[in-house]
């Protein structure tokens, strides 16, 4: 599984102009999920999601995570994540999970991170959204499991 995480001071995504995510301060995190990915790869992405230290200390040295920060999640599924770019001037989804699992990996990974922490927003499986968001720093991280 993939995550693009983004260290944000506000994000929103909407679909067909209505607001469905909305977070202040925290991550706004776009997630990919490969055909080869596993049930134990969600717990692995969502505790690095959780865990990952991009918020600054006292001292401004990024050693806090969203949790430790009081952030909140923003979580959006994104296809195109899984492309494979290595050749040839067009994407191949072939690596990418049928649509049936990427979506059970998705709101399985949902779940897990809304166990952790109060405040997780997502996007729409499937849906053509547009999303908007302030990175802050800009903070921005390619997280596998």
């Amino acid at each position: 599984m993939i995550a693009f995480l983004q260290r944000v001071t506000s994000a929103v995504v909407e679909t067909d102009g209505e607001t469905i995510g909305r977070i202040d301060r925290g991550l706004m995190v776009l997630i990919g999920v490969h055909s080869a990915d596993a049930p134990k790869d969600v717990l692995r992405l969502a505790e690095r999601i959780l865990g990952y230290r991009v918020f600054p200390d006292a001292q401004g040295r990024m050693n806090l995570s969203v949790s430790d920060a009081g952030g909140g999640l923003l979580l959006v599924p994104q296809f195109t994540l899984a492309a494979d770019t290595k050749k040839g001037m067009r994407p191949s989804f072939s690596s990418a999970a049928a649509p049936d699992m990427a979506s059970d990996y998705f709101d399985r990974l949902v779940a897990c991170c809304r166990e952790q922490l109060a405040v997780v927003e997502t996007g729409r499986f499937g849906a053509d959204m547009q999303v908007s968001l302030v990175n802050d720093g800009p903070v921005s991280f390619w997280l596998e499991s």
